[in-house]
């Protein structure tokens, strides 16, 4: 199980890079609860699928130098990686968006459930985010 939940992670993580949003959403299961940083939490696929545009509207970001740790059953992984982004429309009570690039260090945590991620929270620094982009 160890292997085939860290493979889904990598997964995860080629499509969002690849910008393959339908391949990506495939990978959750229908009532997956995203947990948002600095947010609340949201329940299910369509919702998901929802944030995604959002973030393509507002945001190009690319993952880069991927680990992921995975228990002993398969059931909880987590990832850490660097974040590449670059801002690129103003987001909601957020400041201008005038193309500026950003790079952050996120942890995510994972649970999976019939091949599927159940239940992803991401985590980064806001503070430095909006120093970078010159808040």
């Amino acid at each position: 199980m160890r292997e085939q939940t860290e493979a889904l992670i990598r997964r995860y993580y080629d499509r969002f890079n690849a910008g393959d949003r339908e391949g990506f959403l495939a990978l959750l299961a229908d009532d997956v609860v995203h947990d948002i940083s600095q947010g609340g939490s949201e329940v299910g696929r369509a919702a998901f699928r929802k944030f995604l545009a959002h973030m393509d509207r507002c945001y190009r970001e690319r993952v880069r130098d991927l680990v992921v740790m995975v228990n002993a059953d398969g059931t909880h992984a987590a990832a850490e990686f660097g974040l590449d982004g670059e801002y690129i429309a103003t987001d909601s009570d957020l400041p201008p968006a005038k193309g500026q690039r950003y790079t952050l260090r996120v942890g995510a945590f994972f649970e999976v459930r019939d091949g599927r991620v159940a239940r992803i929270s991401n985590h980064y620094n806001l503070k430095d985010w909006l120093r970078q982009v010159g808040a």
